[in-house]
């Protein structure tokens, strides 16, 4: 039942070349960014990555996506990843936009052993009707689209048909997990983690902190481990170091104001 590895590249080293890989996080916050790092060291490319963005500022898949070792995305955000989207444009990879919602319920769904289920989101939409661009062709023009989707109606509402999501691996990062692969996050580094962990075949955590069992109530586990099959415990430094993608604070008062 120890779940835990020695290493980061320990733990991603069978990843191979080509493999589908469900990724926790939005934007900075609660990316598997030691694990990320690994498997850029391993140099695996090829990579069907499932994950709400491609990262930012050089961080989290950002460090792939540079490095070209991502052949498609299934997200919901491009963002302000001005690389991303110069690939995505370019041609040079494939990226299914659905809306975020359905993301997360996708990844659920598949992680339930649930096959498909029907949503409201995107009926009326390319979503549903197709035609979205997977990939352009370079030139300006579409080299692959999105097929047409079933819809139905339910009551008198319509409803497009989504496939749930599994992928052959998972990266999500935890605030504390113990031996055993139960997995607590923290606040919104909850966001993408417990969905993509439970679409993942193999399902590779880092904590901040490893506890043993028994050493986190059970009312308290976010994820239970029998949707992690590997732990990796992060050194103090790797825990805390943690970007922030734009910092805003409250302006001071000016002069001559009360307070000032």
């Amino acid at each position: 039942m120890d779940k835990v590895v020695a290493s980061a590249a320990e733990a991603v080293a069978d990843i191979p070349d080509g493999a589908s890989l469900a990724v926790g996080g939005f934007g900075l916050g609660g990316i598997p960014a030691v694990l990320i790092q690994a498997l850029y060291e391993a140099g695996v490319t090829g990579l069907d990555v499932v994950s709400n963005n491609c990262g930012v500022l050089d961080s989290g898949l950002a460090v792939l996506l540079s490095a070209g070792r991502i052949a498609r995305v299934t997200g919901s955000y491009i963002g302000g990843n001005k690389e991303f989207a110069r690939q995505y444009l370019s041609g040079e990879i494939e990226l299914e936009l659905i809306p975020q919602g359905t993301l997360a319920e996708r990844l659920r769904a598949g992680g339930s052993g649930i096959p498909a289920f029907y949503t409201p989101a995107g009926v009326g939409t390319q979503v549903a009707e197709g035609g979205l661009p997977w990939r352009y062709d370079g030139r300006g023009g579409v080299a692959v689209a999105s097929p047409a989707k079933e819809v139905r109606e339910f009551g008198g509402t319509a409803y497009v048909l989504e496939h749930g999501i599994t992928t052959d691996f998972a990266l999500v990062r935890a605030a504390k997990g113990d031996r055993h692969g139960n997995l607590v996050f923290n606040k919104s580094a909850r966001n993408f983690n417990p969905v993509a962990a439970m679409a993942g075949r193999i399902t590779i955590a880092e904590v901040e902190e490893l506890t043993e069992p028994g050493g986190i109530d059970p009312d308290q586990v976010h994820l239970p481990g029998i949707f992690v099959q590997r732990v990796v415990a992060l050194s103090p430094e790797q825990a805390a170091d943690k970007k922030i993608e734009n910092i805003t604070v409250t302006p001071g008062p000016r002069a001559g104001e009360v307070g000032a």
